[in-house]
């Protein structure tokens, strides 16, 4: 029931889905077995269908939420764009995604924010994240509604280490805005993704622009491409980490490994745990189902 994991997975962020969309993230081999799949779930009212969309309870207002997120998201997006254009000309980025909810073509006012998944020079991921934290901390006073930049790998290790449902979809969903080449190796590099999605399409290669740098970000890595610029590189990393780990210190240290990982060539900054509280409540609607109808399915692992 490949499929009533996919529902099941969105219904956790509110969010019904097409059949076409549901055919996009799940393994199922064709549009014939996806239909057949719903219409056994639909006849035990395990799913509703609500217009054209699919979900896991019969509340008509969710749709009407997505649609009018949809509809917030192509309005904003041309900000993000801009944005991201911005981060682009920071030192040492060599690739700028958008993630989050606007990587799904959803956007709302209340908690909506742009989320960026950057990829930095190796050595120098460190530097390029404090440049970024602090433009964000003087020249927009610390806020991250439309700045948040908080996870950040190196282009010499590109693979994700955590191969999850929740890691494969906002891999498969980002919208890459700059640095083409290196998204493309990065793609590479992630290939185990397209296990759980084999029918996501790829986003349109040739849109994604070069990363060009002003002469501001061109001096500024001439000056850090030194001796000077690695040990500014390790300590920043390491009063960054000690910061967190002082600020954070409710978080199990097996969470904290993951959901703050600070290593030389990845940053993350989740306090919350985002992927793991999401890995659990699906396991725990994974539980609900098996109760009320019998179905088992197969847990899944953060």
């Amino acid at each position: 029931m490949t499929v009533l994991k996919t529902i099941l997975y969105f219904s956790i962020f509110k969010h019904p889905l097409t059949e076409d969309e549901l055919f996009t993230y799940t393994n199922i081999n064709s549009i014939i077995d996806l239909r057949k799949e719903l219409k056994i779930l639909l006849s035990k009212k395990i799913i509703f269908k609500i217009n054209n969309f699919y979900l896991d309870r019969n509340e008509p207002e969710l749709i009407n939420r997505r649609l009018i997120g949809n509809k917030m998201a192509k309005e904003i997006m041309p900000k993000a764009l801009k944005t991201s254009n911005f981060i682009a000309k920071f030192p040492y980025i060599e690739c700028v995604s958008l993630s989050g909810a606007l990587s799904k073509g959803y956007y709302d006012d209340d908690d909506g924010d742009f989320d960026f998944f950057i990829i930095t020079k190796p050595n120098r991921l460190w530097i390029a994240r404090t440049l970024l934290i602090l433009y964000k901390k003087i020249f927009l006073l610390n806020s991250k509604k439309y700045f948040c930049v908080n996870y950040f790998i190196t282009s010499d290790h590109l693979e994700i280490s955590e191969q999850n449902r929740y890691t494969a979809t906002e891999i498969l969903t980002l919208i890459p805005t700059h640095g083409k080449d290196v998204f493309i190796q990065f793609l590479n590099a992630n290939n185990w993704a397209n296990g759980f999605f084999p029918n996501k399409k790829h986003v349109n290669i040739p849109l994604i622009k070069d990363v060009k740098k002003p002469y501001i970000s061109k001096l500024t890595q001439t000056l850090f491409n030194t001796k000077l610029g690695a040990f500014l590189d390790k300590f920043f990393q390491k009063i960054t980490l000690k910061k967190w780990t002082l600020k954070f210190n409710y978080l199990e240290q097996e969470d904290f490994d993951i959901a703050m990982k600070s290593t030389k060539s990845v940053s993350k900054h989740h306090p919350k745990n985002f992927q793991k509280k999401v890995i659990d409540q699906l396991n725990e609607n994974y539980k609900k189902i098996k109760k009320r109808y019998n179905l088992e399915l197969a847990q899944e692992h953060a």
